[in-house]
């Protein structure tokens, strides 16, 4: 079934490309290249970003940082890659508005759930940025958040990987795939797809997941034309 209106989860890594930090121009250009291919379809379109390829709260909270000054920094670098993103939407004739849960006015409206909405319906595309707003929430918990409030189909979560596998795939050629899994399957199996947080609240909400690999050009497109991409996750 085509999907009408999708959450994209982006990590902050994968815009780093083959550098070892920060955002790789050409990487974030094709994946606004992809996200056109299926805007000019009509499908809605909003955007959730991680921001570890500049700063990861958790990490920096492990070497010594307060947990909370740490958490709000990664949401400040959620919303560098959300401005990246958005101009590499826009250079590309994307109409785009970003959002946050921090208010930052200068740069972006303040998340506000009907005009999210509206933005949709008018084919905008709409980024969130700044995660939750609160310390110890992951972007993958604010992925999940925004995607029950503006009642999406469907969460996509690119990675660098083409599904879900019982083991590292990039550890373990061997690593078997998974097509399909209910979230009873994941959980019982242990695989690491989102937080626990960010999982049993797309569980309760009967929100589907689909894992798949971003960087194969044309995949986005497939998954909204209803093909078997990736790893389903389902009730």
């Amino acid at each position: 079934m085509k999907k009408k209106r999708i959450l994209l989860k982006l990590s902050g890594e994968a815009l780093m490309g083959d550098q070892l930090y920060g955002i790789d121009p050409k990487r974030i250009d094709d994946y606004a290249k992809e996200i056109k291919e299926i805007h000019k379809t009509g499908v809605q379109i909003a955007i959730v970003i991680g921001g570890g390829n500049i700063f990861r709260g958790i990490s920096g909270a492990s070497k010594g940082m307060d947990r909370v000054q740490a958490d709000y920094m990664g949401m400040l670098a959620t919303v560098i890659n959300g401005l990246a993103l958005q101009n590499a939407l826009e250079e590309n004739d994307v109409p785009t508005r970003l959002q946050t849960a921090i208010k930052i006015e200068a740069i972006a409206e303040p998340f506000i759930k009907r005009k999210a909405t509206r933005h949709l319906e008018k084919g905008r595309v709409v980024i969130f940025g700044s995660g939750t707003g609160n310390p110890y929430f992951t972007t993958d918990s604010a992925a999940v958040l925004r995607a029950i409030e503006i009642n999406a189909d469907v969460i996509l979560k690119g990675t660098r990987v083409d599904g879900i596998y019982n083991e590292d795939p990039e550890l373990n050629k061997g690593a078997i795939k998974f097509e399909s899994l209910s979230f009873d399957e994941a959980l019982s199996r242990g695989l690491k797809i989102m937080d626990t947080t960010a999982f049993t609240l797309s569980h309760e909400n009967n929100l589907p997941i689909i894992v798949f690999d971003m960087n194969t050009k044309g995949n986005l497109k497939k998954i909204i034309n209803g093909e078997k991409i990736g790893t389903k996750v389902y009730i």
